[in-house]
């Protein structure tokens, strides 16, 4: 009987791979009972929020116009906006392109704007799974990996194994993301100007 490799597209798909990777048996869902299905349901989502919040991810990053709130903020700051209830990690807050200072304050952002600034937060969101690059995947894929090594094979070398594993796909991973944007020319008029002064 031929099989098709897929894409991991799930949270089911990436813990079931990453199973794999140790020698374990893959599993069908969160709650089918097993050991395995016990480690991944319990730790698959603070992994991949963890592995979505350690860069900015272009993948992952997005925009949206803050909402002033009626209440302002006790002290210290002129203005309270709510962040994006999606929202893992803020990155920055700009008025016409300009950034901000700004505090968090538990799911609000407070500043010294006022109500007629149009306030745009750069943030990273829980992105699902089948928006995931293979090459994030896979190092999400290793990271749990180590998780299960201990948690299910208990096995320390294992363990060690997967962890390079997980650190260099990632490397890899911040690597190839970073190459999604435009590169930043360097400005070198100053240095040619005071060179030939």
């Amino acid at each position: 009987m031929a099989t098709t490799s897929t894409s991991a597209n799930s949270g089911i798909d990436i813990c079931s791979r990453a199973l794999i990777l140790i020698g374990a048996n893959p599993i069908t869902s969160f709650d089918d009972g097993t050991t395995e299905s016990t480690v991944a349901v319990n730790l698959y989502e603070d992994i991949a929020r963890s592995a979505l919040t350690n860069t900015r991810w272009r993948f992952a990053t997005e925009q949206a116009i803050l909402n002033t709130l009626s209440d302002v903020p006790t002290g210290r700051w002129d203005m309270a906006s709510q962040l994006p209830s999606d929202l893992l990690m803020l990155h920055g807050i700009t008025i016409n392109d300009v950034l901000v200072d700004y505090q968090l304050y538990g799911n609000k952002v407070f500043s010294n704007q006022t109500s007629a600034d149009v306030m745009i937060a750069d943030y990273t969101y829980r992105a699902d799974e089948i928006d995931w690059p293979s090459y994030f995947t896979l190092a999400v894929e290793y990271s749990i990996a180590v998780v299960f090594a201990t948690a299910i094979a208990r096995d320390a070398p294992l363990a060690t194994l997967m962890q390079t594993l997980a650190e260099r796909s990632m490397a890899k991973a911040r690597n190839l993301d970073s190459q999604q944007s435009t590169t930043a020319k360097l400005t070198t008029s100053r240095f040619i100007i005071e060179r030939r002064s």
